[in-house]
């Protein structure tokens, strides 16, 4: 039989009865979406407890999303669960006051140095010009790179946004609108600097973006095409995604 119409008929069932043992089918379900929203977040089984926890989180904000999503707003269901497991994930990382003050403050000097040489050079820094510039060690530097990469931005945190405000247009949305995010996200002029400011990265760090965003595959899944680790993959998402705002915020 189709999943598809499996799926609807399942939905059609419970926002008609409420049935508790369709609820519980509902969300079985859907708990491969909530491992698969960790992945897409660099969250592996690798960190111990702490990942434990982070599941539990996104299988928490799964349980909301049945609980409370809406069909006739037009939403998919994947798409509206995907907001909420990602905004539970996220909502329990900053609650958890996971990163020093320190840390944060060299993610920010970081993002600044290389902001300030797409002003001054239109072009990126290299670890090195970064070292000197900020008066750290390299190891420092490349750590701070993969540091940003734990506050979790994403190309929908280009626009409208501060330095001091991390978090992303998902977190915006609110329950009872469910709107689609990528409908309204950026209009035509943000996105034409936004296909400039991609345009103008290194090869590798467009792969690496095309490959995440376009083709939706994990870190350890680019990883594995790129024939390279998947911190690696992290680093150079993170160093994409600053020179991006670098440039967008420099136009």
């Amino acid at each position: 039989m189709d999943q598809t119409l499996t799926d609807q008929t399942l939905w059609d069932q419970y926002l008609t009865n409420r049935s508790p043992e369709i609820r519980e089918q509902l969300i079985l379900q859907a708990v491969p979406l909530a491992y698969y929203i960790l992945n897409r977040l660099g969250i592996n089984c690798e960190g111990g407890d702490e990942y434990s926890d982070l599941a539990n989180q996104g299988l928490l904000g799964l349980i909301d999303a049945v609980d409370h999503y809406d069909p006739s707003f037009g939403t998919q269901f994947s798409t509206y669960a995907s907001l909420r497991i990602r905004g539970k994930i996220l909502d329990y990382l900053r609650s958890a006051d996971w990163m020093t003050r320190s840390a944060r403050k060299r993610v920010h000097d970081i993002r600044k140095v290389i902001s300030d040489f797409w002003n001054e050079q239109q072009r990126e820094p290299t670890d090195e010009e970064i070292s000197q510039r900020l008066n750290l060690d390299l190891d420092s530097v490349k750590q701070g790179i993969d540091d940003s990469r734990m506050v979790f931005m994403s190309i929908d945190t280009m626009f409208d946004q501060t330095d001091e405000r991390e978090g992303d247009y998902y977190e915006e949305i609110k329950d009872e609108n469910q709107a689609n995010p990528e409908d309204e996200l950026l209009d035509s002029d943000q996105k034409a600097q936004l296909v400039k400011a991609i345009q103008s990265l290194p090869e590798r760090e467009q792969q690496v973006l095309s490959l995440y965003y376009v083709e939706e595959f994990t870190y350890k899944e680019i990883g594995r095409a790129l024939g390279i680790s998947e911190s690696r993959v992290c680093q150079i998402h993170s160093r994409a995604l600053i020179n991006i705002k670098a440039t967008v915020k420099d136009e």
